[in-house]
């Protein structure tokens, strides 16, 4: 195996070679764009909007009460829950002589002893968002508020 052969597969295996969870994180996100948010309904959810329009912002509410007046109310009560794992296995020198366990040119397929290991890691977030829209008589919005928590 030449110098340079050698050297190419030592900066290919650094910069290559293991992906955190953060990585497969983001490789495995739904649709962000879909999702309801806080910020959607501070930019979207407006005093006196029809309630139309508020279906149109934000989709069809979870629940649909009234008050004492005959007043609606719509909840919006989103639940997400995120789960990253992650998993990696070989070495610097396994990638560029070989495969195996630690070993001595004796069935690790290298020419030089070589190290073969592995590693994971596993998260999960969950994320909660309340949304409460009160309607008028003429149903437009009288009143909304929200909560959001994550954990």
């Amino acid at each position: 195996m030449s110098l340079s052969r050698l050297f190419l597969g030592l900066i290919l295996s650094t910069t290559l070679g293991c992906a955190g969870a953060k990585y497969h994180r983001e490789q495995v996100s739904g649709d962000r764009e879909t999702a309801l948010t806080v910020g959607q309904v501070q930019k979207e959810i407006r005093v006196g909007m029809a309630s139309a329009d508020v279906a149109a912002a934000l989709g069809s509410p979870n629940i649909v009460t009234t008050d004492e007046e005959r007043r609606e109310q719509w909840i919006y009560d989103k639940i997400s829950t995120e789960r990253a794992y992650s998993s990696d296995s070989g070495g610097i020198l396994t990638l560029i002589f070989g495969s195996g366990s630690i070993n001595d040119n004796g069935g690790g397929g290298g020419l030089f002893p070589s190290y073969s290991g592995g590693s994971g890691a596993a998260s999960s977030t969950q994320k909660t968002l309340t949304v409460i829209i009160k309607f008028d008589h003429s149903h437009r919005v009288r009143d909304f508020a929200y909560h959001a928590s994550t954990f």
